[in-house]
């Protein structure tokens, strides 16, 4: 790429095109292979950057490689052999021992898609111009046929602009897709262009090794774009809850966090952050500048320049300040904690989080909610083994108290106040220990208020990777990321006349807030035992006592 491209229609126009090592690492990861067969190990990746990090121009490059270069594996080297480009413009490449060798792709059909009628986007804008601008060595490839609404290629195959009413058209060919700014896939009938193609990929035979690529800036919230469909996608990958199928979705998000944009030194090094390699060639002090121009909306800077998921207007907790409360630490056995409990039976999802007393400290135990696509017909929560992730969290630590919501669990509830209740000093009421109902307007409002304030003041933490890359490698961070998204969907709500309380965006929202009342309930838990003065155990004897 870099030897053949060189910059499309802007302002470096007919510039080579160098690579960083972040771009450079994102292009190998989309090429990664299996060693038996040397298949793509992904068949769709997924590339999310603020506003000017020439993700157009990648996918360009890209589309490019996949029409001209040697895009599909060839076998192993033993070194020495030698790739030359078939046309004599001077690129040369000696493989070293073991490394994957290449070939080209057989009679490549390249999508690339465009939102609006009229415009061919400028993915196919940069493919058309190393076609056809003379300074640009791919210019010089014989045989190619190049137009403004087809380029036809030398030995067979396309590359073509579409839109969504000629998605269909001519279906069933592609060998390879660019979907560009896919938060704009927005509308039913983009949605359904999104469908039809990446479908079509499936008919072409298992040697083609077709895939698709996304590029996308952060999508803005509740628009059910294909940007986030995909977010959510790679959620579910990383938190273990999809149960069918390979996952082959190769997902490389970029941004930064900044809990306060009034912080300028705050904002330049989450822009930094957000940028990466892109910083080379970004003006900073104009991106800040851009920040505090009171004309535009922070949220929408939010989203452009940090490439930072952005709130609802009615969401709970604000997204950096709660990523902010993150630590990469799991409570340890015999910590002094406390239990928050919400349940479901069906629908919704049930969740059990522990909060260490002394620290505020909060480690999601067990999320139990109801899978996606075919597996969820029928499906009910496992409350044998909820019941035992009870038991067992009053085993590996000292509960001094538990917090349950008993709709739906009353009977659970019971049994367990009669194991356990007897000992727990944090109590609910007094004759019933463990039944904190959530329908109480003032309480409620008032623990989530304190939840709240914790969180913007990192009064409380919770257990998760730093990297979110290590999250699939321990249960208690995996959990974390689960609480995440659980917190992240909740949507302030109108209780009773005069309260707030929190629900889902809708009445049938299949995106769960379960976990974060359940996290809410424990903390509210340990504010009581911090007030009764239960802080610490006693040494001798493991009992819990008052200070």
């Amino acid at each position: 790429m870099e030897f053949f491209v060189v910059h499309g229609p802007g302002d470096v126009q007919g510039e080579p095109v160098r690579h960083g090592d972040e771009y450079s690492g994102f292009v190998a990861d989309c090429y990664a292979v299996d060693e038996d067969e040397g298949r793509l190990l992904y068949d769709s990746a997924f590339f999310s950057r603020p506003k000017g990090c020439d993700k157009s121009g990648l996918g360009a490059r890209i589309g490019l490689f996949e029409a001209f270069g040697p895009a599909r594996f060839d076998g192993w080297a033993e070194g020495g052999e030698v790739y030359t480009d078939p046309w004599g413009l001077g690129f040369q490449y000696v493989y070293e021992p073991g490394e994957p060798m290449g070939r080209p792709v057989k009679v490549p059909y390249l999508r690339i898609m465009a939102t609006e009628e009229g415009q061919t986007g400028n993915v196919f804008d940069t493919i058309y111009f190393n076609l056809t601008d003379e300074a640009s060595l791919l210019s010089q490839i014989p045989g190619v046929d190049v137009g403004i609404t087809r380029i036809n290629l030398p030995d067979g195959g396309e590359i073509m602009p579409s839109t969504a009413s000629s998605s269909s058209k001519d279906g069933g060919k592609e060998t390879w897709v660019c979907f560009d700014e896919t938060h704009l896939y927005n509308t039913p009938e983009l949605r359904r262009m999104y469908a039809t193609v990446t479908r079509n990929l499936r008919k072409r035979k298992k040697n083609a090794q077709t895939w698709y690529l996304e590029t996308t800036t952060m999508f803005a919230p509740g628009q059910d774009s294909i940007a986030e469909k995909t977010y959510e996608e790679a959620e579910a990958i990383r938190e273990g809850r999809k149960k069918r199928g390979r996952s082959r979705l190769m997902y490389d998000h970029r941004y930064g966090e900044c809990k306060n944009l009034k912080n300028e030194q705050e904002l330049r090094a989450a822009l930094v952050d957000a940028y990466g390699d892109a910083m080379e060639w970004i003006d900073l002090d104009a991106l800040v500048d851009d920040f505090y121009d009171t004309r535009n909306d922070s949220a929408d800077g939010r989203r452009y320049f940090l490439n930072s998921r952005t709130v609802a207007s009615d969401a709970w907790v604000d997204p950096d300040a709660w990523a902010l409360c993150r630590k990469p630490e799991l409570l340890a056995a015999g910590d002094l904690v406390t239990l928050g409990f919400d349940g479901s039976i069906r629908d919704d999802a049930t969740a059990l989080v522990a909060c260490r007393v002394w620290d505020g400290h909060l480690q999601t135990l067990g999320v139990w909610e109801k899978p996606e696509g075919p597996e969820g017909e029928g499906w009910q929560v496992p409350r044998e083994e909820v019941d035992a992730a009870v038991a067992s969290a009053f085993e590996r630590y000292e509960v001094c108290g538990f917090y349950c919501d008993p709709p739906h669990w009353q009977d659970y509830v019971d049994r367990w106040t009669a194991d356990f209740g007897t000992d727990l000093r944090v109590r609910a009421v007094q004759a019933r220990p463990l039944e904190w109902w959530t329908n109480r307007p003032t309480a409620m409002e008032a623990a989530l208020q304190r939840f709240h304030e914790a969180v913007d003041d990192k009064g409380l933490s919770y257990a998760a990777a730093l990297n979110t890359d290590d999250t699939e490698s321990t249960d208690g961070f995996r959990l974390g990321a689960t609480l995440t998204r659980h917190v992240l969907n909740a949507r302030r709500r109108p209780m009773g006349r005069n309260h707030l309380g929190i629900g889902k965006e809708h009445a049938k929202s299949p995106k769960k807030i379960d976990a974060a009342m359940s996290a809410v309930l424990a903390y509210e838990c340990r504010a009581d035992a911090v007030a009764l003065g239960v802080t610490k155990r006693k040494k001798k004897s493991g009992r819990l006592v008052a200070f």
